[in-house]
């Protein structure tokens, strides 16, 4: 694998980036760099910005991807990364705005992170590739196959509703429902957002680990302390807010990109919908299946929203099988 080389001073996409010639490129002040043994962290070049991966496993088995969603960061594979390395070469990718990647200014459609998603990976080395993504990284990856279909083998997409495809366009005002989506809303109101949270984002990054969790205690505190870091660093906010202000945009592209003159109208490479027994989405399987022609679901039991954190262990015995089923890589 090969690194790509920071992206050259005075290019137009270096307008798009938070700029600090004083500090190191690889590092978010604030942010401390959470290390996995038996991986390595990476940045390479995406369309003008860095990202960041972290990679491990064996490198000459079919590789995995995996993309984490709101508000966490590649941290939220952790503990399934390492029962994936056993038999795969894993990489997990930062999206633009989380973690150790470049947040840029704009641009948080799930079509313009899909395309710097797959620049990554194409400066990794990686031609082809499983997918598995959650929340967020679940809607990056359902636009990353529709644009890039020929460079996966599947797609696993845990526990979200994806723009213009599955997300509802109304939010329920049922009390036993509306905890789970009003923040698809507050997020896309503006300035108030970020008066509201700014100086407590570990309250509000809090607020969604423990509620969204079916055991409260499956994040620590040192993890609760990271995720609102990342939240909390230069361009955090921003770009955490950005991914559900863009979410129109990303609808919009979703159902051009499906039904347009030259689209096949649907997914024919293998999807797997990861939903689990008290989650915010009861079938993954079932709200995909008009999009995509080859797809299959499981329920993970004894778990929330936050699935990959709370049994990693199902999460990778359910990847595994998936991948082994298909045939394929």
């Amino acid at each position: 694998m090969t690194d790509a080389a920071i992206t050259p001073n005075g290019s137009p996409d270096d307008l798009n980036r938070i700029a600090d010639p004083d500090r190191d490129p690889d590092h978010v002040p604030g942010l401390p760099l959470r290390d996995l043994p038996g991986f390595t962290h990476r940045w390479v070049d995406a369309d003008g910005i860095r990202l960041h991966a972290v990679e491990g496993g064996q490198p000459s088995a079919p590789t995995v991807v995996l993309l984490a969603g709101f508000p966490q960061t590649w941290w939220a594979w952790h503990k399934v990364m390492p029962l994936l390395a056993e038999r795969f070469h894993v990489i997990a990718v930062d999206l633009p705005g989380q973690g150790h990647s470049d947040r840029p200014r704009q641009g948080y459609d799930t079509h313009t992170l899909a395309s710097r998603v797959q620049a990554a990976l194409t400066a990794l080395d990686v031609p082809k590739y499983w997918l598995a993504a959650h929340d967020i990284g679940a809607c990056v990856a359902f636009s990353l196959a529709v644009k890039y279909q020929d460079r996966l083998h599947g797609v696993a997409l845990l526990d979200a509703g994806i723009p213009g495809i599955t997300l509802p366009d109304s939010i329920p005002t049922d009390p036993e429902r509306a905890w789970k989506t009003w923040h698809l809303a507050f997020h896309l109101v503006p300035d108030l957002p970020e008066t509201l949270i700014t100086g407590r984002e570990r309250d509000y990054v809090g607020w969604f680990l423990r509620a969204k969790t079916l055991s409260p205690d499956t994040f620590d505190s040192a993890d609760i302390d990271h995720y609102a870091a990342s939240i909390a660093a230069e361009g955090g906010l921003r770009a955490a807010l950005g991914y559900f202000r863009d979410a129109e945009e990303s609808g919009r592209k979703n159902r051009a990109a499906l039904t347009s003159a030259d689209g096949q109208g649907h997914l024919t490479l293998p999807v797997l919908g990861i939903s689990s027994s008290h989650g915010s989405i009861p079938d993954m399987a079932a709200s995909l299946s008009p999009w995509a022609d080859n797809v299959t679901g499981v329920v993970i039991p004894q778990a929330g929203h936050f699935i990959p954190d709370e049994q990693p262990d199902a999460v990778a015995r359910e990847l595994s099988a998936f991948i082994d089923h298909a045939g394929v890589g």
